[in-house]
């Protein structure tokens, strides 16, 4: 019997068709990762850390996955280089970026992997897209939920929601 594990992700990518790209890293991810269960709405934000450069998507998933959390890790970091991604400078516009922000209720602090991440709860970008799926969830580090956690954040950064 197979153990599954929850995963949510969050997904962003701000060069080219963007919203194309997030349908493109959700396909891999469903092929190479497990069965995404949740999705978020779409959200488009200035970028954060280095300005100067376009608007990001963002999106949030939940994956039901069989894989460990460092053979996720070795998953999307293969999907991002395979949709284009260089690593040169940080915070670089990008056509696709995939985080870890939790798996399952675990604590992980390797060299190459922090879960939960480290700084889910300092950007909007990322809990906003979570709230949609996972308002509830508990934070296992800071023991309050992700709504919780939203209302607490002191980022001003705007999000708003990408109306089709």
């Amino acid at each position: 019997m197979s153990v599954k594990n929850a995963a949510y992700l969050l997904i962003g990518t701000n060069l080219g068709d963007r919203k194309a790209h997030l349908l493109d890293a959700c396909d891999k991810i469903k092929s190479r990762v497990g069965s995404i269960k949740k999705i978020s709405k779409l959200y488009e934000t200035n970028a954060w850390g280095k300005t100067e450069q376009p608007d990001f998507l963002n999106q949030a998933v939940l994956v039901q996955t069989e894989l460990t959390a460092h053979e996720l890790l070795k998953a999307v970091l293969d999907i991002e280089a395979e949709m284009g991604r260089k690593r040169e400078e940080k915070w670089d516009a990008r056509t696709i970026d995939i985080d870890i922000l939790l798996y399952n209720n675990d604590l992980i602090n390797t060299p190459d992997l922090i879960i939960p991440h480290p700084h889910l709860h300092e950007r909007n970008f990322t809990l906003i897209p979570l709230m949609d799926i996972a308002a509830e969830v508990i934070h296992p580090i800071l023991n309050t939920t992700i709504e919780e956690l939203y209302f607490d954040c002191h980022d001003t950064l705007d999000v708003f929601l990408l109306e089709d």
